[in-house]
């Protein structure tokens, strides 16, 4: 018999010399079907909880980047290279996003810094919002199998998106992004290189 442990399903030493079909059998009696708001008490998704959907982490390849807004591009770069050591290796201007972006690479995953180049940018109302300090903005995964089938998923299982449709974004990514109220408060993008 397994019990429940702030969610955290734990076996009884008993229950490892059950067979499939018996463990099975007890797995059948202990799943609900739970509204979403008993799972994320902060979520608003009108949709229930009845079993993992994994087909649109099926699509996530990894990590891409992890963006983060800063008020002072250059003073950004100079601390993560001077202090952590780490080394700017591409600055870019997305006009259309008005802002100006530095990426730093540690590993297999890239921090995109974000400077608003205009007032009423989206970096520029998230910094505001922050008592003009910087953080986190968004974190970003890449998409194996095309951001156009993974937004279609995450509507499909009720996920409000941001974007209908890829757009051009940094670094020569296709890009669109998830809306955090969705998302357990986290801005999510997706982003696929065209040229793998």
């Amino acid at each position: 018999m397994a019990s429940k442990l702030s969610g955290i399903e734990l076996t009884r030493y008993d229950d490892l010399f059950k067979t499939d079909a018996e463990r099975e059998a007890d797995r059948q009696e202990r799943i609900q079907i739970v509204p979403a708001s008993e799972v994320f008490p902060y979520s608003r998704q009108p949709y229930t909880i009845d079993r993992p959907t994994p087909d649109l982490v099926r699509l996530m390849d990894s990590i891409e980047h992890i963006g983060i807004a800063v008020p002072n591009l250059e003073e950004a770069i100079k601390y993560y290279e001077e202090v952590l050591g780490l080394k700017c290796y591409k600055k870019e201007v997305v006009a259309d996003q008005k802002v100006t972006t530095a990426f730093i690479k540690v590993g297999d995953v890239k921090i995109e810094l974000l400077e608003a180049t205009s007032p009423d940018s989206t970096i520029a109302k998230f910094i505001e919002k922050n008592g003009g300090r910087g953080g986190m903005h968004h974190m970003a995964f890449a998409i194996e199998d095309g951001v156009a089938n993974a937004l279609s998923e995450a509507e499909e299982k009720g996920v409000r998106l941001i974007d209908k449709a890829p757009r051009q974004g940094a670094d020569g990514l296709h890009i669109a992004f998830l809306h955090p109220k969705s998302t357990q408060a986290v801005l999510t993008e997706l982003c696929e290189d065209p040229n793998k």
